[in-house]
């Protein structure tokens, strides 16, 4: 294998500030992804929304249908290498297609489910063997996959798993007795990654195929969205696993489970992202028709600033989203063919914590979105008739999939400490920086038609980095413990990646095009730091004002950082927000 490149360390955004040029958005697609995702919308509007309804009364045989026509198309193939009848994409291939299918709701997420988590542990752990027997069926739609983690007794704390497995006394195959429970794709599937402790201690990963005896299936769970993706438990009795189907290496489990759902957020993230935009455009579409008073709904105040507020928070998400893809190929793109499990863990790891932003920030996307759509929408939200109305109970299980956002936000902010203590990220000095900052006032004067909201940045990175010195000051290793705390430091951190990824994109193209050209990003990244500024400001406010502590260090820092955002002004908000609404309300759809 070639010589691996040295990756940015994952969190790095957090310490030090970032050049536009490194940072990848849509603006840089290339033909091979445009070719792609025009591969993916065709399929979507022509295959899978005029089925809407069949898919929603959980017609199976319609939505395995589907699968196999996105398997012959090459939708499932993008991450299965070439050398085992895939396509070998890049990680921005895989989002594109995953955001243009999640657009799709309940359809969506079977076909996700499938191409990452149910697919990915064998790409990325499985033997030569294993690879060659299950990743073309897989990638062709012959075989359907899921993924089997969650159990009764074991959901967040996924290690507290009681499946267990035993060696036969032929040495054949193991033993699994267990049940998995809400399991995507159950029904349908024929491979199924599972997840048992051998001999009752050694957490290890199995490929179990449906037919294998002693596997059964429970009753389809009665959900409250997501209808067209099926969900059940899927039962262990004495199911007999042959040996040659263990999934790397025994008592190592946690590696596959863990990282791969890295890439399982990361994926939610971007479908989440193209359900937002499917959720705005059913706004723009109905505002533009239904009249009230005399005049289209679009045209009043009240609906410009809802209109401008989801543009605007689907632009953070898609630029956040786009800049973590760029990443992750760098980390996993040389990879592919990489027998080195401990590499493969490691690299798979590395940007976790900027996953488990997409996630968080992508699921709250969609559910304000969808939440302000259907409000435009009146009564007629409330109807089924209207895809508005499906589109609202989908979107609400993305807050507790992959991870809850609980979970997701104490990982943030975890992975950047234990960065910190590892000597990956220059915390220590950063902090003291930015503490220096604080004190001395003498920060460096940004220039360019984004100056104001660059500053806003470095501000929001400084309040961070200070606030989290004095929690560690505080609270030391126990900082664990404080999850109040703990959760509002993440929020700062996912809002200062949100800002900044919107603002680099938007000079990165102002940059290139102009000022005149590009007006419109200009205008959404200046709407996204002004949220995010005045969201840090509250959240800065509440980590200071829930300590306790007679610490003079901290009591004489903690002014400093209440006072950092105190002097940015929003101006000309609503004026901003009109042109921007226009812009919007002309396409009839987001557009940036």
């Amino acid at each position: 294998m070639e010589k691996l490149k040295k990756l940015i360390s994952g969190g790095h955004y957090l310490v030090s500030e970032s050049n536009p040029d490194a940072v990848f958005s849509p603006e840089d697609f290339t033909d091979e992804h445009k070719m792609i995702a025009r591969t993916a919308r065709q399929f979507v509007e022509k295959e899978v929304r005029p089925h809407r309804e069949a898919i929603e009364q959980q017609d199976f045989e319609k939505v395995v249908a589907l699968l196999r026509e996105a398997g012959s198309l090459g939708l499932l193939a993008h991450s299965i290498p070439e050398a085992y009848d895939g396509l070998g994409l890049d990680k921005v291939s895989k989002i594109l297609v995953g955001e243009i299918v999640g657009s799709t709701g309940g359809y969506g997420v079977a076909q996700s489910n499938h191409t990452c988590i149910a697919t990915l542990p064998i790409t990325y752990f499985g033997t030569k063997e294993q690879k060659k027997k299950y990743l073309p069926k897989l990638a062709s739609g012959e075989y359907l996959g899921a993924y089997c983690l969650t159990e009764p007794s074991a959901g967040s704390d996924a290690l507290a798993a009681k499946t267990t497995a035993v060696l036969n006394k032929e040495g054949t195959h193991y033993v699994l007795n267990g049940t998995k429970i809400f399991i995507t794709n159950a029904v349908f599937s024929d491979t199924f990654i599972v997840y048992a402790k051998v001999d009752g201690q050694k957490f290890t990963a199995f490929i179990v195929e449906k037919n294998f005896p002693g596997l059964s299936l429970g009753p389809e769970e009665k959900k409250m969205g997501i209808k067209g993706s099926s969900t059940r438990s899927v039962i262990m009795e004495d199911c007999l696993v042959p040996v040659e189907n263990v999934l790397g290496d025994i008592g190592k489990g946690h590696v596959i489970a863990l990282n791969v759902l890295n890439l399982g957020r990361f994926n939610l993230g971007a479908a989440c992202m193209g359900g937002a935009k499917e959720a705005l455009k059913l706004a723009v579409e109905y505002t533009n028709e239904r009249e009230q008073f005399g005049k289209t709904l679009a045209t009043f105040g009240a609906s410009k600033e809802k209109i401008a507020r989801m543009a605007t928070r689907i632009y953070a998400a898609e630029s956040l989203q786009y800049r973590t893809a760029s990443l992750l190929e760098d980390a996993l793109g040389d990879i592919y063919d990489c027998e080195d499990r401990k590499l493969v863990g490691s690299r798979l790891m590395e940007y976790a914590l900027e996953c488990a932003i997409c996630k968080v920030y992508g699921s709250e996307t969609l559910d304000q979105v969808v939440d302000d759509s259907l409000q435009l929408h009146g009564g007629s939200g409330f109807i089924q008739e209207y895809p508005i109305e499906q589109a609202y109970r989908d979107s609400r299980i993305n807050r507790i999939f992959e991870g809850t956002n609980e979970i997701n936000r104490l990982l943030v902010t975890g992975n950047f400490f234990k960065k910190v203590a590892k000597g990956e990220l220059p915390g220590k000095e950063a902090i003291w920086n930015a503490v220096r900052e604080l004190h001395d006032r003498n920060t460096v004067q940004q220039s360019g038609p984004l100056a104001k909201e660059k500053a806003g940045v470095a501000s929001i990175r400084r309040v961070f980095l200070a606030s989290a010195g004095i929690v560690y000051e505080l609270f030391g290793p126990e900082i664990s413990e404080e999850q109040e705390t703990v959760m509002k430091l993440s929020e700062i951190a996912i809002e200062l990646f949100a800002a900044e990824s919107a603002v680099l994109r938007s000079e990165k193209q102002i940059m290139k095009n102009g000022l005149e050209k590009e007006r419109v990003k200009k205008l959404l990244a200046e709407m996204v730091v002004e949220q995010s500024v005045l969201k840090v400001q509250v959240l800065a406010q509440e980590i200071i004002g829930g300590l306790e502590t007679d610490k003079a260090s901290i009591l004489k820092i903690a002014p400093l950082i209440k006072q950092e955002l105190a002097s940015y002004h929003v101006e000309n908000r609503v004026s901003r927000i009109r042109e921007l609404a226009a812009v919007i309300n002309d396409a009839k759809q987001y557009t940036c």
